[in-house]
């Protein structure tokens, strides 16, 4: 059985058991947090709209972190124009513990 989720505006394919590392959200370590699900396919039933609509997706929250720097560098040609900048984006992971349809 798998549920596909939205968090952050983004789309995730999740199985129970499964851990996710999402946009960062506003919860504790170790509170639940619960998710609608826009797809929910156990087997060949397959529920999708209206019929998933009902479905949660309830989780744990694993841990609050930062994901690995990237480097942004922008630069002009020939103008000895430059700036490095290092950015690590926020999320929280978070362990799938049941799909309720």
């Amino acid at each position: 059985m798998y549920a596909i989720i939205v968090s952050g505006g983004k789309q995730y394919k999740v199985s129970e058991g499964d851990v996710v590392r999402v946009e960062k959200l506003n919860a504790e370590v170790g509170a639940e947090v619960e998710f609608n699900a826009l797809l929910v396919a156990d087997g060949d039933a397959v529920k999708v709209g209206e019929e998933a609509a009902s479905a949660k997706v309830t989780a744990k929250v694993e841990a609050q972190d930062k994901f690995k720097k990237i480097i942004v560098f922008k630069y002009k040609a020939k103008k000895n124009e430059r700036k490095k900048q290092g950015h690590r984006q926020p999320f929280t992971a978070v362990k799938i513990e049941k799909i309720t349809v």
